[in-house]
């Protein structure tokens, strides 16, 4: 018996799914992925993923793992790639890349740094493309002083403000390497994408999400920057801004 480690990675819009996880009569990432490697191979693999989205939160760049037992006949990566993808379609998921990797691998221990973006559109017309894509926020917003706000939340912090309350970290102290607050023209009509790009080698439930939520306060006008350090001290849920709609949140990329 030969058993190769593969590591693949995808892309995925989460609109109609449960999340990554599996879960007993809704679908998930998990399950799509896994029942379409076992009608490639006629084996029920368990895949192993760099980290768990929430329900309606999208990937760009998520990375798994699995083991697999193909006997002695050839296969490479574009090879499981294309095999892999036929039995995902019509699904919005999709393999972008495979490749044989060490057994030693561990598509979540190994990650050394995630980048996620968060897209909002600004402008007071309903979205017909980006629905469920983006946050669609009617109001308007100092993308400047967002960008000036999220710095102060860079370095080791205890992030317990930004923290979900079934999260099941250990602890909620995490480095934040990079926070950044863009924007570009989303339309010829004054419409705005405001684009959030946050980076470190992990993260707790909802916090992305929960920092998007509370930087709004600063873009709106309703917080200054003094607001949102006493929030950040208090380490508390409820003395942070609401959380983010999932369907803005991107897994952008994973690295080792």
């Amino acid at each position: 018996m030969t058993i190769q480690r593969w590591k693949i990675t995808l892309e995925y819009r989460g609109t109609d799914y449960a999340g990554w996880q599996r879960q007993i009569d809704v679908p998930s990432i998990q399950q799509a992925i896994e029942d379409a490697i076992t009608k490639f191979c006629q084996q029920e693999i368990p895949v192993t993923v760099a980290g768990r989205t929430d329900a309606g939160v999208h990937a760009l760049g998520q990375v798994c793992h699995f083991d697999l037992d193909y006997g002695d006949r050839p296969l490479d990566g574009y090879g499981l790639m294309k095999a892999i993808n036929y039995h995902l379609l019509p699904q919005p998921i999709s393999v972008i890349y495979a490749e044989p990797i060490d057994n030693e691998f561990h598509a979540r221990f190994d990650a050394l740094n995630k980048l996620y973006r968060y897209h909002v559109i600004q402008r007071p017309s309903f979205l017909c493309h980006d629905r469920g894509a983006a946050w669609h926020f009617k109001r308007a917003l100092d993308v400047e002083a967002m960008h000036e706000a999220a710095q102060l939340l860079l370095g080791k912090h205890d992030f317990t403000t930004f923290r979900d309350s079934e999260c099941q970290a250990n602890s909620p102290i995490k480095t934040l390497d990079r926070l950044d607050v863009t924007k570009r023209e989303y339309d010829a009509y004054g419409g705005v994408e405001v684009i959030f790009e946050t980076e470190g080698r992990s993260f707790l439930h909802h916090q992305v999400r929960n920092m998007v939520g509370t930087l709004m306060l600063i873009g709106e006008g309703k917080w200054k920057n003094g607001d949102l350090i006493a929030a950040l001290e208090a380490k508390n849920r409820g003395a942070g801004g609401v959380t983010a709609p999932a369907e803005g949140l991107y897994l952008a990329r994973v690295d080792y």
